[in-house]
């Protein structure tokens, strides 16, 4: 019997952790946990993605603390539970992770080579991310959930948002998206046969 591949994709993005709060890179570090705030959000996403969501529902979430949590919540509004994934993982930032935003200064770039293909603190280049998000996508494809939920992070939320718009790493949407927001997409074709296969 041939699977029926997820119609909806519902990308929330964690609710406001303390590194967000001190303005420092987070990258893929883990332990920074979501603040008061970013619990309520976290509850708020859980209420939207509830009353967004209308039959089965799988629930995908980055291995990341303040992913995880949010993910908890949207799993108990839900009655479903959380399956990781590091896939779903921030753009690890290397040594840069840890650093207060006001401390980084303007690097050059190299002839010939785009900003979405560097490897800044010897971490991740976008280019990177949106290799593993596109790998993570076709997987989610092939499930026969008609509505897949995705908790993850900013970053990696914009670059899965390109490709499932079937844009590359050069043309990701870097609009910003809150703490908390619920985006969702059609899954539609992006993976082609192929990719529902699983």
């Amino acid at each position: 019997m041939s699977r029926v591949p997820p119609a909806r994709i519902h990308l929330v993005r964690h609710g406001e952790s303390t590194w967000n709060v001190e303005r420092r890179l987070q990258g893929a570090t883990a332990h920074p946990p979501l603040t008061e705030r970013g619990r309520a959000q976290a509850e708020d996403a859980a209420r939207t993605v509830a009353g967004l969501v209308t039959g089965p529902v799988r629930l995908l979430s980055s291995d990341l603390v303040r992913a995880r949590q949010t993910a908890d919540a949207v799993a108990a509004a839900l009655g479903v539970p959380v399956e990781e994934h590091p896939g779903l993982r921030e753009q690890a930032l290397g040594t840069l992770e840890g650093r207060l935003t006001s401390e980084l200064r303007e690097e050059p770039v190299r002839d010939g080579v785009d900003v979405t293909e560097i490897r800044w603190g010897g971490g991740e280049s976008i280019a990177d991310v949106h290799v593993r998000t596109t790998a993570l996508l076709a997987e989610v494809a092939g499930w026969d959930a008609p509505d897949v939920v995705l908790v993850t992070h900013g970053d990696t939320l914009r670059v899965a948002l390109a490709v499932l718009d079937g844009r590359g790493h050069r043309d990701v949407d870097w609009s910003v998206v809150d703490n908390g927001e619920v985006v969702t997409r059609a899954l539609g074709n992006a993976f082609g046969a192929s990719g529902r296969d699983g």
